[in-house]
């Protein structure tokens, strides 16, 4: 009886709630669709990993296989190459491209002069929105060995010329720089959006005490937006085998294929160039796998670490 008074309240009090705010949940009804039809509709398809799939049998048919696939991948020595060339970039990333942004948006915000502030913005903000074709394109031309600018001004100092885009060496280094560049001003901008909600009168007291701005910035700004590094540190451990598909895509060519080769691009080859769909089915579903436990694990390392996390 009281587990169905219990049952009986919170179907009310959800009902109450649904005519109150209905407005509310009608603006997030096109978000819910988008994620329903999107993101958890088609892993309905995820089962022709455990089969032998055909086209002509649909997703339904075909011979099932169990973890056939996902042995013939692991036990294939070139899959140990792609998760050393995922995990490579991405950890890069993870070292350079995390940090980049928190720094970025501690110098701007202690900057003074109002005009110049929003300039150092919007011009950091800008290559953001340079799409990915373009961007891959201009790094093929200002690296170029004879003719790009970054090897003309390195020649004048009498360095180089390097063969930046065509030497395996420096594939990571040329995609993490690249992304920084790119990024680094967008991404900053919710770590300004944290420090504006810092209270002023900790500075002012900080101040008072004869702090300098470095200890104002260690010990007051740094800690009011740790709760802010602590999520995205977390969101971005959760990708770290899901290196961007399309950019190193771009920037692959058969001379830099040794370390450009990662996973997305081996499931896309594998799944459209020469069709094994099951195949490559089973080395994307891998790879989130990985992705769920990496996420799961940094989420319950940072909870334990700074009481703050995703759930």
């Amino acid at each position: 009886m009281a587990l169905r008074k219990e049952t009986g309240g919170r179907k009310k009090k959800t009902g109450k709630s649904l005519k109150n705010n209905w407005e509310l949940y009608l603006f997030i009804l096109p978000a819910l669709l988008y994620i329903l039809f999107y993101c958890y509709y088609p892993m309905y398809g995820v089962q022709i990993a455990f089969k032998n799939y055909r086209v002509s049998e649909g997703i339904t048919g075909g011979e099932w296989v169990g973890l056939a696939h996902f042995v013939k991948f692991l036990g294939n020595p070139v899959s140990w190459e792609l998760i050393r060339n995922t995990l490579s970039i991405s950890l890069l990333s993870l070292a350079i491209g995390f940090p980049a942004p928190i720094l970025f948006a501690l110098i701007v915000n202690e900057l003074k002069g109002k005009r110049f502030k929003r300039v150092v913005q919007t011009v950091s903000y800008a290559p953001h929105f340079i799409s990915t074709v373009v961007l891959v394109s201009m790094l093929t031309s200002f690296l170029d060995p004879s003719t790009g600018i970054i090897n003309k001004l390195l020649g004048a100092a009498g360095l180089g010329p390097f063969p930046f885009m065509s030497n395996s060496d420096w594939f990571a280094g040329v995609y993490v720089i690249s992304d920084v560049w790119q990024h680094m001003g967008w991404n900053a901008v919710i770590y300004l959006a944290a420090l504006a909600g810092i209270d002023y009168e900790l500075h002012e007291a900080a101040m008072m005490d004869g702090a300098s701005r470095l200890q104002r910035i260690w010990h007051i700004n740094l800690p009011g937006i740790l709760p802010t590094i602590a999520i995205l540190l977390i969101l971005q451990t959760g990708n770290l085998m899901s290196v961007g598909f399309e950019k190193v895509f771009l920037m692959q060519n058969p001379l830099n294929l040794e370390t450009s080769e990662i996973i997305s691009t081996f499931v896309y080859k594998m799944g459209l160039q020469y069709r094994q769909y099951s195949y490559s089915t089973a080395i994307g579903l891998f790879n989130s796998v990985v992705n769920l436990i990496l996420l799961v694990t940094v989420n319950y390392c940072a909870k334990k670490a700074s009481g703050h996390g995703l759930w």
